[in-house]
């Protein structure tokens, strides 16, 4: 099952990287939704946020018995780290290879630990298993919004605040 999870990782980034690599810098730059929302750019970062948040928690789950840890102030990190500011390729290249970096993790994961207990900030326990399908269902709702299709990928962590 590990291998199916990454397996499920790896198609979705290398899927999807071919098509955010069109986009020029100036249409990364748009905020679709007006001046109070994320720029494209802005939305990858956040992609990168939570990989990296991810990464944590992934590994710690695996090697420990679960993982218990804060929820992230997802405005504060896209805004800490200025990815408006920052070249659309050079963001899409940090996205792909943290992502490839993830791939790899998921698939060293043995599979027992995919039922390790997770608890993010104050929301339920959930599975390790569950955390990773959901991370990456929540990775293609953003990148659905981000190349403007008209259906978006709903993910259930959104509704348990995770």
């Amino acid at each position: 099952m590990p291998d199916t999870l990454a397996q499920f990782l790896e198609q979705v980034v290398a899927f999807e990287s071919v098509n955010l690599r069109v986009l020029s810098d100036e249409d990364a730059a748009i905020r679709p939704a007006g001046a109070n929302s994320w720029s494209r750019k802005e939305e990858l970062g956040h992609l990168i946020d939570s990989a990296v948040n991810n990464h944590v928690r992934f590994t710690r789950a695996s090697l420990e018995n679960g993982f218990s840890g804060p929820s992230y102030d997802q405005n504060g990190w896209v805004r800490a780290h200025g990815y408006h500011e920052l070249p659309w390729l050079s963001l899409l290249d940090t996205w792909r290879r943290h992502n490839d970096l993830l791939g790899r993790l998921v698939k060293r994961i043995p599979e027992e630990r995919l039922e390790a207990q997770c608890r993010i900030g104050s929301g339920a326990p959930v599975t390790l298993r569950f955390l990773i399908e959901d991370y990456v269902l929540h990775m293609q709702h953003h990148l659905d919004h981000v190349l403007g299709r008209e259906k978006i990928t709903q993910y259930p962590g959104a509704a348990a605040g995770i």
